[in-house]
This record gives structure tokens, sequence and C-alpha cells, in this order.
């Protein structure tokens, strides 16, 4: 391709509204262009990243057995409502109505699309088992879309959905996907970590998410420095605590204790001469309409999605002010587990400790000395805070590190959740109806473009991997209007185009350092500058875009050489 003939409005400055750098680069490089909030074009350099990402995804899905079908966006309520999810998947469902006042909605996802669509075409185990993917638009109505394509709106998605029957075949269809994401991520040039993961409004009984590790990251994962553990921090699991030294033998006597406009957990420590560690916060919840109260440490902070998935619940919000005084008697901020009408739970932490300090359930009190057994009793105990770096790890005991990361992929064992609730049965070898099991497989196209930015960068602009840069090679000639140069560099792109290396001449009238500071922008893996003082010693300058090496090359062997160069690194 001719630089001229491109449409690559590329920009010098950062800008305003894009907060993380793959935003700033993607615009700057002239990939993508806003819309409207969240929702983004993609101009030519940006989509031929795209498709080089796609093209990995099919290699690899169709390489682990899976079929590609498309699917419709719009999806008609019927069936959210037979899964169950039309009330329940939440303001992110952008739903509408039609000219015949029929509600549907943009899909942001398919489970429903692709079982309503298996269970009238597959009858017996002998037609299971099966893989179907698709690549294609999402819409999710984000109430804050942020960080360019990261978390936009409308966005490009593979995902894929296995049929099984029965669960050990749903653990093989998921080890192949688990697999292929692997070769995934790694053709894509990644570095990468799968993670154990919260299913979310997808639902089912396991999952993982492919973590790529980088700065900016939106989550946060936790990872064993001694095994192969590793969950984002919702998922990250805590091991209940072995009695310690901290353990007293003798309960102190109970003590009611005036503490006014003391609310903060600082604050409280600062007035009882106590540690956050002898504290106990107790976090009223409403949970489907019912109070409960969550306890936890001083010092730590309560999970909310393993305390909605340990209670089972649709939801899981903070009580109201009203709710709170009916179970308390008091308003917010002095709650303790003391005479409270609520079922409660407790996490692990709290075990074998004894004399802490808790609301009194009476404004401005608080209590000392409350003891678990003698002063109230707690329902269950359960792993309800988010992990910290003095955990340790669940398998093995080894020290917990963590670290930030994109979320590129997700798979899940979905189990029977949609089967059951849409009926989607096969007939087994005795002839008995059974539900098929499911599992899902999810990859953010343009989030893996962009999660590639944010690790592969430096001051000038986008370093990309060669196996998804939207060309391999740069020719630069510094003065077109030199005559030997203009012929060397049309040589040289017509040979390289002759074996389908993926090149652009760069035949503007402009400058050499205008021209260096685009080829470094948009990320060209190799930039071959020929120049006349070079070219009169038949040798021209090759410049390694992520090493930044800058080697001479003879004419006569620089097509072996960029030849040989894209074979070893692809």
């Amino acid at each position: 391709m001719r630089y001229s003939e491109m449409f690559l409005p590329t920009e010098r400055e950062v800008p305003s509204d894009a907060e993380v750098i793959s935003h700033q680069l993607m615009i700057r490089a002239g990939m993508i262009r806003k819309l409207t909030s969240g929702i983004y074009s993609y101009l030519p350099l940006g989509y031929r990243v795209i498709r080089k990402v796609e093209q990995i995804i099919r290699e690899e899905m169709n390489r682990a057995g899976a079929e590609e079908v498309y699917l419709p966006m719009v999806q008609p309520r019927e069936l959210w409502e037979e899964s169950g999810r039309w009330t329940l998947y939440g303001k992110e469902l952008l739903r509408f109505k039609d000219r015949h006042d029929r509600e549907s909605c943009l899909g942001p996802t398919h489970e429903e699309v692709i079982t309503d669509l298996v269970r009238h075409e597959i009858k017996t185990y002998r037609q299971l088992p099966r893989i179907l993917y698709q690549i294609q638009t999402k819409f999710r109505d984000e109430i804050r879309p942020r960080f360019g394509v990261m978390r936009c709106r409308e966005f490009s998605m593979k995902d894929a959905y296995s049929f099984d029957a029965g669960e050990d075949g749903v653990d093989i269809s998921y080890r192949k996907m688990f697999d292929a994401y692997n070769r995934i991520f790694t053709r894509c040039g990644l570095k990468f970590r799968p993670v154990e993961a919260d299913t979310g409004s997808i639902g089912g009984s396991f999952s993982h998410e492919f973590m790529v590790i980088a700065d900016s990251g939106e989550d946060s994962i936790v990872f064993c420095s001694a095994c192969d553990y590793a969950a984002n921090l919702e998922k990250a699991e805590v091991s209940v605590p072995e009695k310690g030294d901290h353990q007293e033998d003798v309960f102190l006597p109970f003590e009611e204790i005036i503490t006014p406009n003391v609310k903060r957990i600082e604050e409280l420590c600062s007035f009882l001469h106590v540690t956050p560690e002898d504290i106990i916060k107790t976090l009223i919840y409403e949970a489907d309409d019912i109070p409960v109260a969550v306890l936890v440490r001083g010092d730590d902070e309560v999970n909310e999605i393993k305390v909605k998935n340990y209670l089972g619940c649709n939801s899981l919000t903070m009580a109201t002010e009203d709710m709170i005084y009916d179970v308390t008697g008091a308003p917010r901020g002095f709650a303790g587990a003391v005479g409270i009408k609520a079922k409660i739970i407790a996490d692990y932490s709290l075990m074998n400790r004894t004399n802490f300090v808790m609301g009194a359930n009476k404004k401005d009190y608080h209590i000392k000395n409350v003891n678990v057994g003698r002063d109230f009793d707690v329902n269950a105990f359960a792993d309800l805070r988010i992990a910290r770096n003095t955990d340790l790890c669940i398998r093995c005991r080894g020290a917990l590190k963590f670290a930030r990361g994109i979320e590129v992929g997700h798979v899940f064992k979905l189990g029977e959740k949609y089967s059951r609730a849409m009926n989607a049965t096969y007939l087994d070898q005795n002839g008995k109806e059974q539900f098929m099991v499911m599992g899902c497989y999810g990859i953010g196209i343009g989030r893996t473009v962009a999660a590639s930015i944010e690790q592969n960068h430096d001051g000038n602009g986008i370093i990309w991997p060669l196996p998804i840069a939207p060309y391999h090679v740069m020719i630069t000639p510094v003065n077109v209007k030199d005559e030997s140069v203009r012929r060397a560099s049309e040589s040289l792109y017509f040979d390289l185009s002759e074996k389908n290396i993926e090149v652009i001449l760069d035949e503007r009238d402009e400058r050499a350092g205008v021209k260096f500071m685009d080829a470094d922008l948009v990320g060209i893996p190799l930039r071959v500058t020929i120049g006349s003082k070079k070219l009169s010693r038949e040798t021209v300058e090759v410049k390694i875009r992520k090493s930044g090496e800058v080697i001479d090359v003879s004419l006569e062997g620089i097509v072996n050489f960029i030849t040989r160069f894209i074979r070893e690194d692809v």
C-alpha cells in the first residue's frame, strides 16, 4: 500500500478524553474514531489488526473442532423470559419495541439464541458433542463507557457454545476451548495468564478469565508464587485460619462505651486505642428483599460477589436506612451483631478470636469484649472477604502475589442452566430424555487489540507483535525526489509485494523525521530506510521497532532478510 493512498489520519496531540495509553494511541495512530459515547468506528489500519486477530481465532477454533455460525443480533423478549434473564440482566440489556409493539433486545451475548437453535435440531446423543462459534457485534448499554474500545457499548466478540451429553463431555469441550485460548493469545504475542473467575450474569458452575498482564488493567489478579493457582480478586479464595497466638483463653467482661460522632474504623481505633484487627464491621445487606448481616474484621473489605454466591440470591444490595433501623434500632454506622434482627454470616477471619469491638446498635455507642457464642451466635462462617497480600495460597499455602490484568477472554462451564430453563434435551443410549450440558467461551476482539497496545508500546507509539501488526514493513525513502532512491524504493516495494509481504511505501514528499515518527507511532515491526548515502554503498538501513536495533543490510540481501525475519517471528 502506498502511504499517500491510505486513509490514515495520524495525530500528534494526545486526546484530552483518552484515559489509557491504548485509547490514546489508537486515536493518534488513525485506528479508531469515536462516533458517540462508547461507540467507535474502525479505520482501515485498525480494522486490519482486528481481522488478523479474528483470523488467528478462526484457525484455532476450527483446529479445536468448532464450527462457525452467524446468529441474529436482535433477540426476542420471549427467549430471554424463558431463560429468566429478561428482568435479571439489568439496564445493560438494551430493550426496544418494533412497529408491531413486539419487545426485543440487542444481544449482549447469545446463550438464549444458540440454545433455541440447537434444541430444535439435536435430538439424540449421537448428534453430540457440538461446539458452535461466531464472530459478531454485541451491545451492552454500559453506564459509563471508558478506556476506548476496552469498555465500550458496541463491540465485536467471538462467542462459542458447546453442547454435550453429560459432565464428562463438557469437561472435554471445556479443555479444548481452554487450550485453544492459550494458543490464540500466545499467537497474538501477548503475555497473559488464565485465572479462576466468577461466572457473573452468564451463570454456570466454573470459569476462567484470560488476563493480559498490564499495569493499566482494570482488574486485580491474585496468583501463587509456589504453584499454578491464579484467580481474579473477586474469586480469590481465602482459607480457614489456624488458631494463632492472638487467641485469648478468657472472655473479658462485656462493656458498652459511649463513642460520640465516631463511625469510621480509623476514628474508633484512635478513640478506644485498638487496632482494626480488634474490630468487627457489621454490614447490613438486602438479599432478595431479606436483611442479612455480614461480619468482617475491621481491616478487611467485604467481597459482595462471594456473599451473593454464598447466599445464592439473585440480588444483593446495601440495605436502606429504613431496613438498617428496623433490624438494628440505630442509624447507619452503629450496627453490631448483638441483638440484631437478621441472619448473621461471618468471615473465616473472625474464627478462633475473642474480645472484639463492634457497634452497639445504639447511636453513638460501641461495645468492647464481644464474643461469638457468649454474646451472639453466627449462622455460618464462610469466605466472605477480599484476599490480601498476607493471605496464603488456598492450594499449597504458598505466598500470594498481586498484579493488574486486562480480561480478554472468558470460558464458562454452564452446566444445565440454559438447557433446563429452555428445555434443550436429547435422548440418551437408553432412550431417556436428558438435558444437554453446556459451556460458553468468549473473546473480546477489540479488547485483545487494546490489551496488546497496553503491553507493547513506548514513548513514540505502538510496538505491534508481528502476527497482528497491520503491516509488516514500512519502506521510507529519505528523499523521494532523488531518482535513485525512488527507483530502489519502488523496486523493493514490488519485490516484497510479490512475496505477499504486507508493506507500506511511504512515498510522501515529507521530511524524513516526520516519516520516522509516523512509522513508530503506528508500530510497523520493520522500517527500511533508503537514502542516497547508503544506497551509494548498495545498502539500506533496517530498524526493528521492538528492540530499536538498527542494522545495515545489503540491497541485494534485503528481501531475504525481511522474509526470514517474518518467518521466524510469526
